[in-house]
């Protein structure tokens, strides 16, 4: 009995060392951890850096926390762009290691602010019949880079029922109250009858032939070993020898897929299409594809690129899908932002890009410059001049509407195509 009463103390004393020895892990080891998060924790603290004196960013604008700072003591660690998109205050927050190489955690507020004035291409001067209107809506184009809808106004009196010259301004405003103004007359004028015969065309009267681009001498002047030249077509350019484009010594051909009608309307495949691209291919020559669009938001983007891709799968498709928009005259009605509006392209190319094509944007140097500003997707540039000026990347240059070449009767445009994403004219 004696004997088992011992074990029996022995193993209570085991037991309670053990326990105690857990414990004193237990508590060496919170030890260790909080020691530890002493050391790493980030302590906020504005102390070790000073601020530029303009906290304000422009919307759209990529800025990033370096931009506003104006000493520190150790170094940033935090590189994000801030949020631009919205405008009005919002704090920024950001970690960097200060002098003695310790994390903290800095913060400042940022204004986002708008102080971009609304877009306006008005002419200096309009003329209209007597007795019909004029709807400046459709014939200005007023929209804002951040506002959906801004205000657009014609200040002055105008009557289209009575001859004269009228004196009007035409004011814009957007919602952080920049504002256009711009002078331009209305002349409201009386038809003449003329008689027909009465006016012979200059050109009748000189005898001088139309200039046309020829697509021998855009070869003979443009061809490099860094670029390609070929042609875009669709129904305008009727039936194609494309047997004889290619011996012309076109390499390639963007073809129109289809078109939207109208804002809100269906899309229509381009009746030459399906012949147009089995004998492109049918003749070594490389394809892509545009469709006009007239899209007025992501979802209406989206839903066109996916009806594209469902009629070009079956072809072999090596150059890029186009987004084409441009019908401005329906822009100001669909109250739309500048912003927005380079959404709804971003939405139809990343679609493309998504199902494996390659998706890029068309637009006039104008555009390019103006509306277009916002994209960052490869550009197919339409530019009617031997030399073009435009300053920003494009992969493809529209040159000329007015080609002409072996296998098309009447116009066509040419293109230049660039091996390289961007290039230089």
């Amino acid at each position: 009995m004696v004997v088992e009463k011992e074990v029996g103390l022995m193993k209570k004393l085991s037991k309670k060392k053990v326990i105690i020895e857990i414990i004193v892990f237990l508590i060496i080891a919170l030890i260790i951890v909080f020691l530890i998060y002493l050391n790493v924790r980030i302590v906020d603290d504005n102390s070790g850096f000073t601020l530029k004196d303009d906290l304000t960013a422009e919307v759209y604008s990529d800025v990033k926390v370096k931009d506003y700072i104006d000493t520190i003591q150790g170094d940033i660690l935090s590189f994000d762009s801030i949020d631009t998109e919205k405008l009005g205050k919002q704090e920024i927050s950001f970690i960097y290691l200060n002098s003695d190489d310790k994390k903290r955690r800095g913060t400042f507020e940022v204004e986002v602010v708008d102080t971009e004035e609304p877009l306006v291409w008005v002419s200096s001067s309009y003329s209209t019949p007597i007795g019909e209107p004029i709807d400046f809506e459709k014939t200005v184009i007023c929209v804002d880079n951040y506002d959906n809808k801004p205000s657009c106004q014609i200040e002055g009196e105008y009557d289209v029922n009575t001859p004269g010259t009228y004196n009007l301004t035409f004011v814009a405003e957007d919602s952080s109250k920049n504002t256009f103004s711009r002078d331009f007359n209305l002349v409201v004028y009386e038809e003449t009858v003329e008689d027909d015969n009465s006016k012979t065309p200059a050109s009748e009267e000189s005898g001088a032939e139309v200039p046309v681009t020829n697509f021998s001498d855009v070869l003979a002047n443009y061809k490099t070993s860094d670029n390609e030249i070929g042609i875009d077509v669709s129904r305008y350019q009727g039936d194609v020898d494309f047997k004889k484009v290619k011996d012309a010594g076109a390499s390639f051909v963007m073809i129109r897929v289809g078109y939207q009608v109208g804002t809100g309307g269906e899309y229509e495949l381009d009746p030459y299409f399906k012949d147009n691209i089995k004998k492109a291919l049918g003749n070594d020559l490389k394809v892509g594809v545009y469709f006009y669009s007239y899209a007025d938001s992501e979802k209406e983007a989206k839903k066109q690129a996916k009806w594209v891709i469902k009629q070009i799968k079956d072809y072999d498709i090596s150059l890029p899908v186009v987004f084409d928009f441009e019908s401005f005259n329906a822009f100001n009605e669909m109250e739309l932002s500048i912003f927005g509006l380079n959404e709804v392209a971003d939405s139809f190319i990343k679609t493309l890009d998504k199902a494996g094509y390659d998706g890029m944007l068309y637009g006039s140097k104008n555009y390019l410059n103006a509306i277009w500003k916002y994209h960052e997707e490869p550009v197919w540039l339409a530019h009617y001049t031997d030399n073009t000026d435009y300053d920003g990347e494009y992969m493809m240059w529209q040159m000329c509407d007015d080609g002409v070449i072996d296998g098309i009767d009447g116009y066509v445009d040419i293109d230049i195509l660039y091996k390289n994403s961007s290039s230089e004219s």
